[in-house]
C-alpha cells in the first residue's frame, strides 16, 4: 500500500468515528452520505448533518484526488514541481451550532505528494483546528487550546507556539482587522525538511485527529442549553457572515478544491446554513458582543488553563 493510500484509509476510519461522535452529541440528527467522483480526478465522500437538535449544520468530508499536473497554487511556490503528477487526500470537519453560545468548530488534516512522495520535498502534511465563538468564554478557549497544546507537546514542545501563531495569522480577516475566532493551531507542509520522518508526521496527524472530540465535546455540553433570544440569534448571524467572508475570500482549501475541480457542494459545506450582514454594526460598549470582539486578537489562551 502506498503512502497516500495509507493516509486515506486512516482518514476514512476517522470520518466514521467523528460522525458517530457528533451524532451522539446532537442526539437527534444523523449524517447522510454523498459520495462523489470526477473522471481523471478521483473522488470522496461527504457526510452532512442539517437541522439537528444541537448542530444546524455539520460536515465531515474525505477526498482523494489526483492529477497529471500539480495545481498552479503549488507550482507557483515550488516551480520544480510544475508539470508533475500529484495525489492529495484530506479530511475536513465543520460544525455550526443552533445555539449562539455554542461555537463553530473547524478542523482539517491533509496530505500531498508528487511522484509517489518517495523523496524529501515531494510530500508533506498540513492541517489544524480552530474555534469560532459568537460569544467568547475564556473557559472554552483555554480548554480548546490546552487540549491541542498537550497533543503537540507529545511530539515537539515548539510546535504548539509556532502553529498557534500561524493559526492567528492565517484565520485573520485583514479587511476587518480581526481574527475569525479564538484560533487554535495551523501547520502547513510539515515534511522531512523539518527534520521529521514521514511516519512521525503521520503519527501526529493520527493523534491530532484523535483529540478533536476531546477538544470540542465539553464545550458543546456546557453551552448547548444556554437560553438565548432574538438579539443573540441576530449577532450569531452577523458573526457567521464574517466566517463566510474568510472562507470565500482567503481560505486556501476552498481555492484548492475549486482549482482542482472538486465537488462544489463538498467544498462549500463549510459555510453555515444561514448567515447575515448589516451595515457598520458596532456592539454596545461593555456588552457580551463587544467583549467577544475584543477576544478576536492573538491571546495566549493555553497559559490561562
Amino acid at each position: 500500500m502506498g503512502r497516500a493510500e495509507t493516509v486515506v484509509e486512516f482518514l476514512r476510519q476517522e470520518q466514521a468515528r467523528l460522525v458517530d461522535g457528533f451524532e451522539r452529541m446532537d442526539g437527534r440528527a444523523t449524517f447522510r452520505q454523498a459520495p462523489w467522483s470526477r473522471p481523471e480526478l478521483g473522488g470522496g465522500t461527504a457526510r452532512i448533518l442539517e437541522q439537528g437538535r444541537v448542530f444546524e449544520r455539520g460536515g465531515v468530508n474525505v477526498s482523494l484526488v489526483h492529477g497529471a499536473r500539480v495545481p498552479a497554487s503549488i507550482a507557483d511556490t515550488q516551480p520544480e514541481l510544475a508539470g508533475r503528477p500529484f495525489v492529495a487526500t484530506g479530511i475536513s470537519v465543520v460544525l455550526h451550532a443552533v445555539n449562539p453560545y455554542t461555537p463553530s468548530f473547524h478542523a482539517n488534516f491533509r496530505y500531498f505528494e508528487v511522484d509517489g512522495g518517495e523523496r524529501d520535498g515531494t510530500w508533506w502534511f498540513g492541517g489544524g483546528a480552530d474555534l469560532t465563538p459568537c460569544y467568547a468564554f475564556e473557559q472554552d478557549a483555554t480548554h480548546f487550546h490546552a487540549t491541542l497544546k498537550a497533543c503537540c507537546d507529545r511530539y515537539d514542545p515548539g510546535w504548539y507556539p509556532a502553529w498557534k501563531q500561524a493559526c492567528d495569522r492565517y484565520f485573520y480577516l485583514p479587511h476587518r482587522a480581526e481574527m475569525r475566532g479564538v484560533g487554535g493551531i495551523f501547520f502547513d507542509r510539515l515534511s522531512g525538511a523539518d527534520g521529521v520522518s514521514w511516519q512521525r508526521c503521520f503519527d501526529f496527524v493520527r493523534d491530532g485527529s484523535g483529540v478533536l472530540l476531546d477538544a470540542i465535546e465539553p464545550i458543546v455540553a456546557r453551552r448547548r442549553a444556554t437560553p438565548y433570544g432574538q438579539r443573540e440569534r441576530q449577532w450569531q448571524l452577523l458573526r457567521r457572515g464574517r466566517y463566510v467572508e474568510f472562507n470565500l475570500v482567503y481560505d486556501r482549501g476552498t481555492r484548492f478544491g475549486l482549482e482542482t475541480r472538486g465537488n462544489v457542494e463538498a467544498i462549500l459545506m463549510s459555510l453555515p446554513a444561514v448567515a447575515g450582514w448589516a451595515f457598520d454594526v458596532r456592539p454596545e460598549p461593555g456588552s457580551p458582543e463587544e467583549l467577544t470582539v475584543r477576544c478576536l486578537q492573538p491571546t495566549d489562551w493555553a497559559a490561562r488553563a
